[in-house]
């Protein structure tokens, strides 16, 4: 088998914990019956040999894989990793709910995805990445007693995104550290509804409404704080024809949406003012993991 699974960027500003969607960057992961175990990784990790010896995909898989049969068979692991690792793109979730989903599918049972997911709640409690990892698109979603209830809205091909990924890893964990552990009344309204209405526009395609939901008073300036020059990201990204500039999960990524016809140029513009970094443009992904036979 193979399992494609998107990269996701959550919080998208406002949405702490509850908003996200799935980008066009993927992990590939191919998966036959072996005599013996083996890994092998290319790309995202290939520099890095412990991902070989203690892969978290693998361990998830066989901890899933020997519930549903009983068994632990041996299988040959070949990764192609596209997601940086670390940089707020959804990278550890991809690995989840790929784990998961393929466990289920050698296992020989059906692979269902509202199944899927409330699974792989158990191992990452905040679903923003993990639901659009599993059905693609743009996601709302919130853990409610035990399960993940959400509500999927595809994504237009009239937008995509440019997302700039700086060269300093920053973990979940730690970016999760520098929060307050109180907020403002007035702070917490400002969030609740803006994340309202970014829902409202994502839903009614109403892009332009983006430039005004995207704002954030609870975490993103915090965590940018670890890395100042996120701060010229978003403005530059803003003044040059982004319809919204936000943090992309925890950090160091930015994400950008745009509108397709002007994308090229805030391409251009991002990569000639940070080349140090990584800028790519990205298609939404409105799928999630896909698995083939392989």
């Amino acid at each position: 088998m193979k399992i494609k699974v998107p990269a996701s960027s959550a919080n998208l500003g406002p949405g702490f914990d509850t908003l996200g969607l799935a980008l066009g960057l993927y992990n590939e992961t191919v998966i036959k019956r072996s005599n013996y175990l083996s890994v092998s990784v290319k790309g995202e990790g290939s520099d890095k040999p412990y991902i070989r010896k203690n892969n978290t995909f693998v361990n998830i898989f066989y901890d899933i894989y020997k519930k549903l049969t009983g068994r632990r068979d041996n299988f040959r692991f070949a990764f192609t990793n596209a997601i940086p690792f670390s940089r707020g793109l959804g990278s550890s979730s991809s690995v989840i709910v790929g784990a998961i989903a393929s466990a289920y599918y050698m296992a020989g049972y059906s692979v269902d995805k509202e199944q899927i997911l409330n699974r792989a709640l158990r191992l990452e409690s905040h679903p923003d990445n993990i639901t659009p990892c599993v059905y693609g698109g743009f996601t709302v979603s919130v853990a409610d007693d035990g399960k993940v209830a959400m509500i999927k809205k595809e994504l237009s091909e009239e937008i995509c995104a440019i997302v700039v990924v700086p060269n300093v890893a920053i973990s979940t964990e730690s970016a999760r550290g520098l929060l307050p552990k109180q907020y403002k009344m007035v702070d917490a309204v400002f969030n609740l509804s803006h994340a309202a209405l970014m829902s409202a526009a994502f839903m009614s395609e109403n892009w332009e409404m983006l430039k005004t939901a995207a704002y954030d008073r609870l975490h993103e300036e915090v965590r940018m704080n670890a890395l100042p020059k996120l701060f010229d990201v978003r403005r530059i990204a803003l003044e040059n024809g982004a319809l919204m500039s936000t943090l992309s999960g925890s950090g160091s990524s930015f994400l950008n949406l745009v509108y397709v016809k002007y994308a090229k140029k805030l391409l251009h513009v991002l990569q000639t003012e940070f080349s140090e970094f990584k800028v790519m443009k990205l298609e939404l992904d409105n799928r999630g993991f896909v698995i083939t036979q392989s």
